[in-house]
């Protein structure tokens, strides 16, 4: 069964091109699944049954596991049984006949506009640090990256002229993004105020935003330097690098951006995901209604 396994990881990074991590996520989850059927007396991957599935996702829910993630467990034994039924290694597919984890769908947390400009406001731009923070927070706004896609910006996937930055989503997929004009004034302030006071030649590999080492960011970096000014401007609510991501996407729906627009802008390879934040919008215009409505 590890042979089968090791074919299809293998086809998952030649074929799809996905990343690293996303591929041991599944070699994780798909082994997990494995230890368990060996277990269980099975070690022959056509006599495996639906209600042996079943049976791994009880003991998934009994030890705690969360709707996320045995829906990524889910995603993960679905993927890997189609690829053995169309390649002939298995005569039928147990997992059709099993109901994917339902997971309810909790809208994410958003910064109204004014929420916003107040942690924009924040940062010290007469300081080296400040200024490239500034320039790290207005990026996130702007542009609505994720985390990963900001710290492995690099100075050639800035085409400022153009309007756009280059960014490299999941599964390393290239993408180009609008960049407004109040990012691209503090991108360049701080590419010539502040990244040549930061860069420390060859450590610095040519990426976009340095910490203090002269290196590339990590997730934890510019999670700090998120939460940091969002508490120095008051705000209550519980803010991360995504929730300039879902506040990007919010702010554009809510002001009459085409879903299609934004799905591309997010990166989103499925428009479903994108419709999220629809539901957020309607939201807004209860509001808006109640608020301005004589009968409101």
């Amino acid at each position: 069964m590890n042979i089968f396994l090791k074919e299809y990881l293998a086809t998952l990074k030649i074929e799809k091109n996905l990343s690293e991590n996303t591929i041991n996520s599944y070699k994780s989850d798909l082994t997990s699944f494995l230890n368990f059927i060996s277990q269980s007396g099975v070690d022959d991957l056509s006599d495996i049954k639906a209600d042996q599935i079943a049976s791994f996702f009880k003991l998934l829910k009994d030890a705690g596991l969360n709707e996320t993630s045995a829906a990524r467990y889910f995603s993960s034994l679905k993927g890997f049984f189609k690829y053995l039924f169309r390649n002939g290694y298995i005569k039928s597919n147990p997992i059709e006949r099993i109901q994917p984890p339902k997971i309810s769908r909790k809208l994410p947390e958003v910064l109204n506009v004014r929420e916003i400009n107040s942690i924009l406001d924040q940062p010290d731009v007469k300081d080296t640090i400040g200024l490239r923070d500034k320039a790290i927070l207005e990026v996130f706004y702007a542009c609505g990256t994720r985390i990963s896609e900001l710290i492995n910006i690099k100075l050639n996937d800035l085409f400022l002229s153009e309007e756009v930055i280059r960014v490299f989503g999941k599964g390393s997929k290239e993408r180009l993004i609008p960049i407004g004009s109040s990012a691209i004034k503090w991108v360049e302030e701080y590419l010539q105020k502040s990244r040549p006071l930061l860069a420390k030649n060859y450590k610095s590999e040519n990426y976009l935003f340095l910490n203090q080492r002269g290196t590339k960011f990590s997730r934890m970096g510019i999670w700090k330097i998120v939460n940091h000014y969002a508490r120095q401007a008051g705000i209550e609510k519980s803010v991360h690098p995504h929730t300039f991501r879902h506040s990007f996407a919010t702010h554009l729906i809510e002001g009459g951006a085409d879903l299609r627009a934004v799905q591309e802008m997010l990166g989103h390879s499925d428009i479903s995901t994108t419709q999220i934040y629809t539901h957020i919008d309607r939201d807004y215009i209860k509001l808006v209604h109640k608020k301005y409505h004589p009968r409101g």
